[in-house]
Parts: C-alpha cells; sequence; structure tokens
C-alpha cells in the first residue's frame, strides 16, 4: 500500500508500505536516488523495533505516520545501519523515549554532524529541521536484540560503504535489511569506507543465506543483487589501478570511462567517488581514511556537467 506522500521536485512514486515477511514491513521510497532510502518496521505482540529513518524533516514525519499505519505498539528501539543523514536524520522524530541503537562510530559521525536546512551540494533540497540525534546505545561486533522471540541479529559489517555499516539480519525469516551495502538500481558509493572492505563484506552478506533484501536504496530484492554490486566494484577497482599508475587524476579518469552496463544505474556521478577511494587504497592508507570531501564533491558536480546532483527527498 501507498504511504502518506511527500512532496518534491520531480514525478517519483509515494513512500510505499511493503509487507516482507509475517509482521515486518519495508518503507520503500523510490527511485531509490540520493536521499531517498529505504526503512524498516518489525513488530510482535508487545512492540515494534524499527530500522533507519529517512533524510528530511517532512519525510520523517511521514514515515512516522506510516509506522502509526502499521501499529500503535510502542516502539522500543530505533536501529540506525550507519550514520549518513538519509538514514539518521529524522531520528529526532522518535527521540528522546526510543532508545537508537547504532554503531559506535555511526554514533560518534552523527555527533560530529551539523544538518543544515540547505546543502551546496543539493541546494534545491529543503531538508528542514532535522537535529542531530545520535544513538543511546552502542556495540562494536554484534548485537541480538528481540521482538517477542524473533531473533534480530545486529552485524558489523564495515568499514565498507561507510566505516560503521551494520546489517539486520533474521535469520528465522532469511530476511536481511542491508542497509547501503546494498543498492538495487543505484550507483555504490565507497566514498566514506573501503572498496576492499565491500568486497568483504559481500562475501559475509552471501553467507548470511538471505532470501529476501531490504537495500537500503531500491526495490525489494534477492541475493543476486550481489552480483551488480560486485561487479560494478570490480570495475572501478581495474579502472582505478590502471588510472593510478599512469597518474591521471580521478576525475579526468571518470570522465573518460564508459560505464557500459553500470550506466544505466542512478547517480552515475558517483563513480569520482569511488574512484578517490580506490587511489587511497592503492596508496596504502586504511579503509575508511577521510578524503577531502569539500574537493570531491564538486568533483561530482563537474561530472555532472555542472549541474546540481539530482535529489528529489
Amino acid at each position: 500500500m501507498s504511504s502518506q506522500p511527500v512532496t518534491h521536485a520531480d514525478a517519483v512514486p509515494p513512500p510505499a508500505i511493503q509487507e516482507v515477511s509475517r509482521g515486518i514491513h519495508a518503507y520503500i521510497q523510490l527511485d531509490g536516488s540520493w536521499f531517498l532510502n529505504n526503512a524498516g518496521c518489525i513488530t510482535g505482540d508487545r512492540d515494534a523495533k524499527l530500522i533507519d529513518t529517512t533524510g528530511t524533516e517532512a519525510r520523517a514525519h511521514a514515515w512516522q505516520a506510516a509506522v502509526r499505519s502499521i501499529t500503535d505498539l510502542p516502539v522500543t528501539a530505533l536501529i540506525n545501519t550507519h550514520h549518513h543523514a538519509d538514514h539518521t536524520n529524522g531520528n529526532f522524530a522518535w527521540a528522546p523515549n526510543t532508545p537508537i541503537i547504532a554503531h559506535e562510530k555511526c554514533r560518534e559521525e552523527v555527533r560530529a554532524s551539523r544538518p543544515s536546512r540547505r546543502s551546496p551540494v543539493f541546494p534545491n533540497t529543503d531538508f528542514g529541521n532535522c537535529p542531530a540525534t545520535p544513538a543511546t546505545i552502542t556495540f562494536e561486533d554484534r548485537m541480538a536484540v528481540y521482538v517477542d522471540d524473533l531473533r534480530i541479529e545486529l552485524i558489523f559489517m564495515g568499514p565498507a560503504h561507510t566505516t560503521n555499516d551494520i546489517v539486520a539480519w533474521i535469520p528465522e525469516r532469511k530476511l536481511l535489511f542491508s542497509g547501503d551495502l546494498v543498492f538495487n538500481g543505484g550507483t555504490p558509493f565507497a566514498l566514506f569506507g573501503s572498496i576492499a572492505g565491500w568486497f568483504d563484506a559481500l562475501d559475509r552478506l552471501g553467507a548470511l543465506g538471505a532470501e529476501t533484501i531490504v537495500p537500503g536504496h531500491g526495490a525489494v530484492c534477492g541475493p543476486e543483487v550481489f552480483d551488480t554490486i560486485r561487479g560494478y566494484l570490480g570495475f572501478v577497482r581495474d579502472h582505478a589501478r590502471r588510472g593510478f599508475e599512469a597518474g591521471t587524476p580521478p576525475l579526468e579518469l571518470a570522465q573518460s570511462l564508459d560505464l557500459g552496463p553500470y550506466a544505466g544505474l542512478c547517480d552515475t556521478e558517483r563513480i569520482v567517488g569511488n574512484l578517490h577511494r580506490a587511489y587511497s587504497e592503492l596508496r596504502g592508507e586504511p579503509r575508511g581514511a577521510a578524503l577531502s570531501l569539500n574537493t570531491i564533491f564538486p568533483e561530482m558536480v563537474a561530472y555532472n556537467g555542472g549541474q546540481p546532483l539530482r535529489c528529489l527527498a
């Protein structure tokens, strides 16, 4: 069913609520491009737990209304899969009465963030008032939470998309909430994490045996999506190695590349950030080492023909 619509600048479907297993719903925001992420609600007989929020004030309230259309049970925890604003800006809507669970590094990143109503990268998007609201419960490697007797395993998988990626794995249902370790139909983005680490994460994700995946962005899918992500990251790694050895700057290399089978993924400008991350690793820098966002995002805009990055949030 469709949820409360959100006004935006272009024609995209309204957020949709999809029951992916008994008592478990995914909140899907297509087309899954910048800041159109997914979230989840897991309900039992006594309470509900949420996975991620959304990226703008308006969408945070729409997600909250969607939860209340699913259940009137108390929400006893909110889980953040990583620190990025599209997954955490809406935390404020559940604070201060709902515990927020995340990796320790996710808490650190959210605490250090300064959300603002406007962004120079996405100047046409009004993010509203989303005060930084970090996790109140953190862990380092693994943690289990329960809805009634249903076990939800929170597993640290980073650095990959970011330094603090976790997934929510529900083995009894063979159901995975992957966060942004899975983009379905969108370009994977490793600028804040690690190309090499993402390959490792894909191996671990494949070993779980998930049959249904709620990705961080895009439609609900199955494990076949791992092949596309692995193929894209291999494309980045291989071209980066040749460009690095030739001394070609990442933006120049990106502009010369034919993306081939990956040209149809949304947000293709992420190739620039991904090449910067690959170059960092080729220089021997640690996985997830901080890179100059003030340089790289303008280069992504340049790759986009000097136009603002498309954001319909």
